[in-house]
C-alpha cells in the first residue's frame, strides 16, 4: 500500500511539473510515468496476500471482519484490506504451580473445592486448536486474546464446577479419570460453541492437603 500511495504522489508531481512549466517537461515527464510503474507495482503487491503454513488469513475492511477466510498460501484480495494471521496448528495453554512451567509466571495452579470441603490443587494442560470457518466470528466476538478471554477462565471455571461432585481421594486416585472425562466433555461443547476445538485435556498433578496425602502414604 506504501509503494501505490508513493507512486500515486509521483504520479500526481510529475504531471503538475508538466503542465506548468515546459523547462521542467522532461523532469515532469519522467516522475508521471516513473509514479504510474511504481503505482501500479504497489497495486499488484498489495493485491496479493501469502499465508504461512498452518494458518489462516482473517480479512477486515475498515474494521469490519469479512466471513471469508484466507488459506495458506498465495491469495488474491482487495488490496484496502487488513489481513489478520490465525494459527490453527494445535496449541496448549498449561496453568501449573510450578515456577515459569505455565503460560503465566508464578503459581498458577488451579484450586479447588472438593465434595468433602477440602481444598485440592491441579495442574492442568489444555490442548486446542482454532475451527478455520468460525475464525471470523471468533476475532468479531472475542479478538484474538482467546486465551486469556475463553481458554482460561472457562476450564478454570469448569474445572470448579465438577471437583464439587468428587471427594479428594476419589480425585486423587480412583476417579481421576472420570473427573478428567466429565470436564473434558463439559469444555468441548462451550469451546465449540466460541470456533474452538478441544483437543486433549491433561490432568498432570493432583496435590491434596497435607493431612490427606499423609493419610494415604
Amino acid at each position: 500500500m506504501i509503494l501505490l500511495i508513493i507512486g500515486l504522489i509521483l504520479a500526481l508531481v510529475g504531471r503538475t511539473l508538466k503542465n506548468k512549466n515546459e523547462d521542467l517537461s522532461n523532469v515532469g515527464n519522467g516522475l508521471f510515468w516513473s509514479g504510474l510503474v511504481l503505482g501500479m507495482f504497489g497495486l499488484l503487491w498489495s493485491s496479493v496476500k501469502q499465508i504461512d503454513a498452518g494458518k489462516i488469513g482473517v480479512q477486515s475492511l475498515f474494521g469490519k471482519v469479512q466471513n471469508q477466510v484466507l488459506p495458506s498460501g498465495l491469495n488474491l484480495i482487495n488490496p484496502l484490506m487488513d489481513v489478520l494471521e490465525l494459527d490453527i496448528k494445535t496449541q496448549n495453554y498449561t496453568m501449573s504451580g510450578v515456577h515459569d512451567e505455565g503460560n503465566k509466571d508464578g503459581d498458577d495452579a488451579i484450586r479447588v473445592l472438593t465434595a468433602d470441603g477440602l481444598e485440592v490443587t491441579i495442574d492442568l494442560t489444555v490442548l486446542y486448536s482454532l475451527i478455520p470457518s468460525e475464525a471470523p466470528r471468533l476475532v468479531r466476538e472475542t479478538g484474538v486474546d482467546y486465551q486469556n478471554k475463553i481458554i482460561r477462565p472457562l476450564t478454570r471455571t469448569k474445572m470448579r464446577d465438577n471437583a464439587v461432585y468428587f471427594t479428594a481421594i476419589d480425585l486423587y486416585s480412583t476417579k481421576r479419570d472420570v473427573f478428567q472425562s466429565k470436564i473434558f466433555k463439559s469444555i468441548e461443547e462451550d469451546f465449540k460453541k466460541r470456533g474452538l476445538i478441544l483437543e486433549q485435556l491433561l490432568v498432570r498433578n493432583i496435590t491434596l492437603p497435607a493431612t490427606v496425602k499423609a493419610s494415604i502414604e
